[in-house]
């Protein structure tokens, strides 16, 4: 299929680093999640219910802030064309970071698969609304339950939400899902960082 991403929004085409999306990577279900060893402060984040956007504004208050990071044209790996059971050989990638003040707590990433996108051009144009509040909004949308995953630095998505940190950590505690938008799929994947709950 014939990626027609690059014609919608503030798109850049162009390779993201070295790093790449590992597919040996085992996501784990929620009932899993217990197994898994991790900061007991970041757990009831990681399977907390609600909005997450209003479950940090709520910690946050008014210094909580979401802010684009990028948005850019890539191909989809293997992995992620399994989960999102798409044939697409490309989407629309959006990264976001949720802070507290100056602190990024949450580094978020939408891939929209250009099927969706041709559908759904305003994916698009979001900017600096959050997906998960205006998703809330509409009608026939659904989400599956999420997965859960440690993911090392190596991994594509943590270098990007790491790209600034003075100190990295080996990885970051993540969890995704796939969301159907009238039949359409996208996948949202959040990363926890270090200053989670830090103000």
């Amino acid at each position: 299929m014939q990626s027609n991403t690059a014609a919608w929004g503030r798109i850049v085409r162009m390779t993201r680093g070295s790093a790449r999306p590992i597919e040996s990577i085992q996501w784990q279900p929620a009932e899993r999640l217990g197994q898994l060893s991790m900061d007991a402060h970041l757990r009831p984040w990681l399977i907390g219910n609600g909005l997450l956007t209003e479950r940090l504004k709520t910690a946050c208050g008014e210094r909580f802030s979401l802010r684009l990071v990028d948005q850019w044209t890539g191909l989809l790996s293997a992995s992620h064309r399994s989960v999102l059971r798409t044939e697409d050989s490309a989407g629309l990638f959006r990264d976001v970071e949720m802070c507290c003040g100056s602190n990024v707590w949450v580094f978020g990433q939408t891939i929209v698969p250009d099927s969706t996108l041709n559908l759904h051009p305003w994916l698009a144009e979001l900017g600096d609304a959050a997906l998960g509040e205006t998703l809330n909004l509409l009608s026939g949308v659904e989400r599956s339950s999420y997965e859960y995953a440690w993911l090392p630095t190596e991994e594509a998505v943590t270098a990007r939400a790491l790209r600034d940190a003075e100190i990295k950590p080996a990885g970051l505690w993540a969890r995704r899902a796939r969301i159907s938008l009238r039949g359409t799929p996208l996948l949202t994947q959040e990363l926890f960082l270090p200053s989670m709950g830090r103000v």
